[in-house]
């Protein structure tokens, strides 16, 4: 019983935590954005740019799964019309935001939180803090935006290449033609399949973003305590992903 109750406070302590950083965070950007421009600039190459790699491999190769489970079925029941329908609603609403923010997360959040809590431990952010500036508005501002916008600019990569994936081994495996699995997509698919997706995907970006960074600042015990903290950003973050993922799709439905 008791371990259960530090567990409960100890998670309580940790979401009060990143919802006083979400309110820092709404400070310095309202009512007008302010933050280092340089900063910001570093870490969307840093963390978008340099991710575009790993996100095609990835979304490939889910398009290319979806395809190959599903096929079993469209063979069987005859309905090779709705192969590209099925690929693309669950690739545009559900697969692809969350297989891509969890790959996010294990590399660009992951390496946020050690490379904050490197610096807190070697009293950087205590340095930053004595030259008068403020650290939210000069480290974490610029990170929680870069990761919001390259998070949802990802996705939309992802889903193209996964549903390009999904399209080739559509025809490799299946054998379902490159027009008719294209006609079952643009037919049955809306805007908002793919904005639905997309909503999702900021949030999540908001979601690896105050997390990463919360455990980054927050670390204590040295070396030993920056690998906690990255463990705890990453399971944080995976938690918060599918708890924003469910509340989402239940009020855009």
């Amino acid at each position: 019983m008791q371990r259960l109750g530090s567990t409960v406070l100890g998670t309580t302590r940790q979401v009060g935590g990143v919802g006083v950083l979400l309110l820092q965070v709404l400070r310095a950007l309202l009512p007008y954005p302010s933050m280092d421009g340089r900063e910001l600039w570093r870490n969307l190459y840093k963390m978008g740019v340099r991710s575009v790699p790993i996100i095609i491999l990835t979304a490939f190769f889910t398009g290319a799964i979806l395809v190959i489970q599903s096929g079993i079925f469209v063979r069987r029941f005859g309905a090779t019309g709705l192969l590209g329908w099925g690929t693309g609603y669950s690739t545009f609403r559900e697969i692809g935001p969350i297989l891509i923010a969890l790959m996010f997360s294990g590399r660009v959040g992951a390496n946020n939180t050690a490379e904050l809590g490197t610096m807190t431990v070697t009293e950087q952010i205590d340095g930053l803090r004595a030259l008068a500036i403020d650290p939210v508005r000069y480290l974490i501002v610029p990170r929680v935006t870069s990761m919001m916008i390259m998070l949802f600019l990802l996705t939309v990569i992802g889903d193209l290449v996964a549903i390009s994936g999904g399209a080739l081994f559509g025809k490799l495996v299946v054998g379902v033609d490159f027009s008719i699995f294209w006609q079952s997509l643009l037919a049955n698919l809306t805007e908002w399949d793919l904005l639905h997706g997309l909503i999702k995907s900021a949030a999540f970006g908001l979601v690896i973003s105050l997390t990463s960074c919360y455990f980054g600042i927050s670390v204590r015990g040295g070396a030993v305590g920056v690998g906690r903290a990255v463990n705890a950003a990453v399971v944080a973050a995976a938690v918060g992903i599918l708890v924003v993922d469910c509340l989402l799709t239940l009020s855009l439905e």
